[in-house]
């Protein structure tokens, strides 16, 4: 082989190969948003089968895998979510699952120093406040669509409803019949009270559906969201 062709076919080699490192280049994914001091989001998507999470386990792993793409996964994080006494098992608190606190969000504002912070007035909670793991802002009353209802099936003070009247949507196994309790993500509603307020008690799920479904949650201004919080 000449030299001339031995250098053009390197120079061809070469040119597949870069060619081949910038196609490898463009396809690499961008890099998310990422946060690892994070202790408190919202998320900004619900598993997608309405009340139905695959119990309180399948929540806590939504939330894990979500704190994980944005560096916060070294941490355990819970779903805050009560579950009432069924089965011959007894409730959950969600007051009782998601560690002492501090917490703060993507963006390192201070929501709340402790469970008794949390549940207080003094809370930090709010639109602007309780927001996504990527740091975005969560629609609420006035924006189209409204998605400020949050499952949490928990009283105001954080403990779970007693059992007989589903507030979890059978303990969060059902997209049909049931209810779930609902709290506001942005702390507004229709009427200028304190459950229309309430970050984490406000009003219970309910539709055509049986109360559960992905569309019933989206009727009344939701779409299957979580708190979650960083337990350690």
């Amino acid at each position: 082989m000449s030299k001339s062709s031995i250098l053009f076919a390197a120079a061809l080699a070469l040119g597949v190969s870069s060619g081949v490192n910038a196609q490898q280049q463009q396809a690499a994914p961008p890099q998310l948003p990422q946060a690892p001091n994070m202790t408190f989001f919202v998320t900004g998507a619900g598993p997608g089968k309405g009340a139905d999470l695959g119990g309180i386990e399948g929540a806590d792993q939504h939330c894990q895998t979500l704190a994980a793409r944005h560096g916060a996964g070294g941490k355990t994080w819970r779903a805050y979510l009560s579950t009432q006494a069924a089965d011959g098992k007894p409730a959950i608190n969600a007051r009782d699952r998601i560690g002492n606190g501090p917490w703060q969000n993507f963006k390192g504002t201070v929501v709340a120093t402790s469970v008794d912070d949390l549940h207080s007035a003094n809370n930090k909670l709010s639109f602007d406040n309780s927001i996504s793991e990527r740091g975005f802002l969560i629609p609420g009353v006035g924006y189209a669509p409204n998605r400020h209802d949050v499952l949490t099936g928990s009283t105001a003070d954080g403990r779970a409803f007693p059992a007989g009247e589903d507030r979890t949507c059978r303990n969060w196994t059902s997209s049909t019949q049931g209810a779930a309790m609902l709290g506001h993500i942005d702390r507004k509603g229709l009427r200028d009270d304190d459950p229309a307020k309430s970050w984490n008690s406000s009003h219970p799920s309910r539709g055509p559906d049986g109360g559960c479904s992905q569309a019933d949650l989206r009727g009344t201004g939701g779409d299957g969201l979580l708190y979650c919080f960083a337990s350690n």
